[in-house]
């Protein structure tokens, strides 16, 4: 729409020497100012980089555990979450049914990523857990995007637990079974 106004308001002469304005220039001219529009970069930002930041404890856990997938892949979906839905919002407003449906093909994405970390061979099904755990970074930064600091602190601190208590009992349990 802001294009279209000042696309409306521009003469199709330019400012400078009588040169016609291309819609390009006049594009360019708006991908300024939206930059420039700093009460919406700073709170996107801080989403984002809480986003990362909370996707660290489990990263760190990750990449000790398995090669699969640690400290580059689980804090880049947890950005990548949290800009899709922030954009998503943005652009599509109040409107229920569309958001959820960019949230629906968000975590379909999400879990065709943990999908590459299931790996099955002769002594069984290994990845699971770095699957479940990458989906659930997707949804801390989906919630952080939405403004629920509160689920996405649950989903971290529950996930980082489970990853570093359980992983012991998982095997002692298959030391007896062996």
């Amino acid at each position: 729409r802001r294009l279209k106004r000042s696309m409306r308001s521009k003469t199709a002469v330019g400012l400078k020497k009588n040169k016609p304005i291309s819609v390009k220039q006049l594009f360019m001219e708006e991908l300024i100012v939206n930059l420039t529009v700093w009460d919406r970069i700073f709170p996107n930002l801080a989403k984002m980089v809480i986003a990362f930041i909370l996707a660290l404890p489990i990263a760190i856990n990750r990449e000790k555990s398995t090669r699969i997938m640690g400290l580059r892949t689980f804090p880049l979906v947890a950005v990548a979450s949290c800009g899709f839905m922030l954009m998503a919002t943005a652009m599509i407003g109040a409107n229920l049914d569309a958001t959820s449906r960019v949230l629906q093909g968000l975590i379909t994405g999400i879990g065709f990523i943990g999908g590459g970390a299931i790996l099955k061979n002769d002594s069984g099904v290994k990845g699971t857990a770095t699957a479940a755990s990458i989906w659930g970074t997707g949804a801390l930064g989906a919630s952080i995007a939405f403004g629920y600091l509160d689920i996405a602190l649950i989903i971290t601190v529950v996930t980082f637990v489970v990853l570093r208590l359980f992983t012991p009992l998982k095997v002692d349990v298959e030391k007896d079974e062996a």
